[in-house]
């Protein structure tokens, strides 16, 4: 009788600490009140995420471009520098080949523009001083703002008036910078025959959007650089951006590998020469075309006659 007792007794012990332990481990139904609450939380989500949901262009995702790493240069030292000679050339996008780099979609001068205001990339001056008589050797950087005002370099005089009505003066007002205005890019750059790899290659030492500045008659002048951009800073900026081609749309080429390749036509402007000269100082007309051609060729001549038996 004894026994009976002590297992009726363990076995309802054992009952209470079973149902203890499992309304620890279960959670607390939610109230009515509660459970309205999450629902109308979770629909507020779903619909949040509606308004803001936004289709793929496309079928496929485009991450390579926005990853891209440049491709570094090789190694260069002074002492495998067998020849280098240093030109000028222009790139005018209103030739055929160059017109993708001035595309609505994909401009060359937005995407530097961009990475000059957000800082990427700095602008140098290129007015030319004692210590840089050209302008072109990246002395003086410029901020963003006056980046944009000497893109818009067009200016007119507007009149300033007082309480009544009094003109007191005048202030110089500059245009909004309009992107289809740049239709010609300045590159420097250097050609050099490096005899350890045998390899006679240019690298774009700088690059500068061309603008026309209006003199004090109000004439237009010549085209002159707005800035100056030194190229291997910007290559980062120009390796994550694709330019619009107008034949294939999934060839992913970059402004970077556009330079790096070579896929654009240009004519040189100049050649450094002991008296500093360019082309316009001793050709006029279509004798400067023939000018840029030679030197085109002298160039190419030097690379043949290396290998010349």
């Amino acid at each position: 009788m004894k026994i009976k007792i002590l297992v009726l007794l363990f076995g309802l012990s054992f009952s209470l600490a079973s149902a203890q332990n499992d309304a620890k481990l279960s959670p607390p139904k939610p109230s009515s009140k509660n459970a309205k609450a999450t629902k109308k939380g979770d629909k507020d989500k779903k619909n949040a995420e509606k308004e803001n949901y936004r289709p793929r262009d496309g079928y496929y995702n485009k991450k390579d471009m926005i990853d891209a790493k440049v491709i570094p240069y090789p190694s260069l030292r002074e002492a495998d520098v067998f020849y280098a000679k240093r030109v000028w050339r222009e790139i005018d996008l209103r030739e055929k080949m160059n017109q993708y780099l001035g595309s609505p979609k994909a401009r060359l001068i937005d995407v530097l523009v961009e990475a000059l205001n957000s800082g990427e990339i700095v602008a140098y001056d290129p007015v030319s001083t004692k210590d840089d008589p050209n302008g072109d050797e990246f002395t003086t950087p410029l901020k963003p703002e006056d980046v944009m005002r000497k893109l818009g370099s067009d200016s007119t005089a507007a009149p300033i008036f007082d309480e009544t009505g009094v003109q007191t003066g005048t202030k110089m007002v500059f245009n909004e910078f309009n992107p289809d205005s740049i239709v010609k890019f300045r590159i420097k750059e250097d050609w050099i025959f490096d005899r350890q790899r045998s390899v006679f290659e240019p690298r774009i030492i700088g690059i500068a959007p061309l603008v026309k500045i209006k003199t004090s008659a109000g004439a237009l002048g010549d085209e002159q650089p707005a800035f100056w951009i030194y190229f291997p800073d910007a290559r980062q900026v120009l390796a994550n951006r694709a330019v619009e081609q107008e034949r294939n749309d999934a060839t992913q080429l970059s402004f970077d590998g556009v330079f790096l390749k070579r896929i654009f036509t240009s004519y040189i402007v100049k050649e450094s020469n002991q008296n500093d000269f360019k082309v316009k100082d001793y050709a006029n007309g279509i004798d400067k075309l023939y000018e840029s051609e030679r030197i085109k060729k002298q160039l190419i001549d030097y690379e043949q006659d290396l290998w010349e038996y």
